[in-house]
């Protein structure tokens, strides 16, 4: 058998092997076959060509003489392929050149019930209990995303020491830190997301999101049903991405390089009683842009986030080392919230940081400004809070662009910084 496999390859050669082997397995089947190919967009440039246009000429042999189905599993729908022929020295389109497809079908987000149901499982096979707020927090920081739930349950569950004791109740406090190990070791899927945010039709839905920009009328339709398809992106009201985890992943991912570089040590920046010096922090973040913005925004792929990028991969640097930060922006908000979150021996400290793009007058947007910080900072209930504002007009100088001051905005002291 083994020989008569190597003989159909030697004859038919690289572009009719597969579909010769299909109709040879075919006609000895008794019955009809049905095929499932999974990660098939794994394959590149002509061998995905190859494939593709192989099944295309078997299909009006089938069922006989060729499989009844084949289901072709990854992570776009065949109408998204754009495909570099180095043969044919030409962009192959999938929906153009493989037009057999029957239906496109994706793998829907668990439900919050589904959630429960899934680790109530755990549950009934192990006896260990989930503590109040614990499968509330999966839910928030996945919105259901099906790789998401099922890692940070096996991360809870079986990689964290205390997660394996199950006489102890997996807390929402695991949740969070399995959120936080499984974005540190950068896994598989975290890093396939990462490698999706370099292409130019990720960029053009992603960047307006980040930058907070007005609407989506400049987005190209195939590139928002692209990230939406990839599961990066959900039209629920407004565009947005799709959660939590990976709201907070995408701008690490594109300022990782920023993040290993930038020479800052976390060390600089904690005071004697353990809390972070944020007005310490942010005055040496003001110096570090003026001297170095232009030089690094224009190495980010994403230009029109820059700012708000370059500041997040300084903190992410300073809080990697005991905290973390938890991010909300999207598409029309024209503005960026950061939650700084530090454990310390007295408690948690919690400071907010409002990232504004000057668009308007200074004083119109510094007192829209001091209102959103407010409202952030009351739900969240955080205790210190700090308003950025990034002019990105080039035709100042710094001397205009740089100021720091004290603002009080019902009862609360917020500190405005003008980059």
């Amino acid at each position: 058998m083994k020989s008569r496999w190597l003989d159909v390859f030697e004859k038919s050669g690289e572009y009719a092997a597969l579909g010769e082997l299909l109709f040879l397995w075919a006609k000895e089947s008794p019955i009809p076959l049905v095929i499932l190919i999974d990660e098939i967009d794994s394959l590149v440039g002509d061998t995905l060509i190859s494939v593709l246009r192989q099944i295309r000429a078997g299909y009006y042999k089938r069922p006989a003489l060729f499989p009844q189905s084949i289901v072709l599993c990854g992570v776009r729908d065949i109408r998204d392929y754009r495909i570099h022929s180095s043969h044919d020295k030409a962009v192959i389109t999938g929906g153009s050149a493989f037009n057999i497809k029957a239906a496109s079908l994706r793998l829907g987000d668990f439900s919050r019930e589904d959630i429960y149901t899934l680790y109530q499982q755990h549950t009934q096979d192990t006896g260990q209990a989930f503590a109040d707020g614990a499968l509330d927090l999966v839910w928030e920081l996945t919105s259901g995303q099906p790789w998401l739930v099922n890692a940070l349950g096996y991360e809870a569950c079986f990689q964290m020491k205390d997660g394996r004791d199950r006489s102890m109740p997996i807390a929402a406090e695991m949740i969070e830190q399995a959120k936080e190990n499984i974005i540190a070791r950068r896994e598989t899927h975290i890093d396939q997301l990462s490698d999706k945010l370099q292409e130019e039709r990720v960029r053009r839905v992603i960047e307006p999101i980040l930058a907070g920009l007005k609407g989506p009328e400049q987005i190209p339709t195939d590139d928002l049903f692209y990230a939406i398809d990839l599961g990066l992106v959900k039209v629920e009201g407004q565009l947005r991405i799709a959660n939590r985890i990976y709201q907070e992943v995408i701008p690490r991912e594109l300022t990782y390089s920023a993040q290993v570089t930038i020479s800052e040590q976390p060390s600089w920046y904690i005071l004697p009683n353990g809390q972070l010096d944020m007005e310490g922090l942010l005055s040496s973040f003001q110096g570090f842009f003026r001297e170095h913005s232009e030089s690094w925004v224009e190495r980010f792929q994403y230009k029109e986030a820059g700012p708000q990028l370059l500041l997040q991969a300084f903190l992410q640097r300073i809080v990697n080392s005991g905290g973390r930060i938890e991010r909300e922006y999207g598409l029309g908000r024209m503005r960026t919230d950061l939650l700084v979150i530090w454990p310390h021996k007295a408690g948690v400290q919690k400071v907010v940081i409002e990232l504004k793009i000057l668009h308007t007058s200074l004083q119109n947007t510094i007192q829209e400004g001091l209102r959103q910080t407010v409202e952030y900072m009351d739900r969240c209930n955080a205790g210190q809070g700090h308003l950025v504002i990034f002019d990105r007009n080039k035709a100042k100088s710094w001397e205009e662009k740089i100021f720091k001051q004290e603002e009080k905005f019902q009862g609360k002291k917020i500190t405005v910084w003008g980059m």
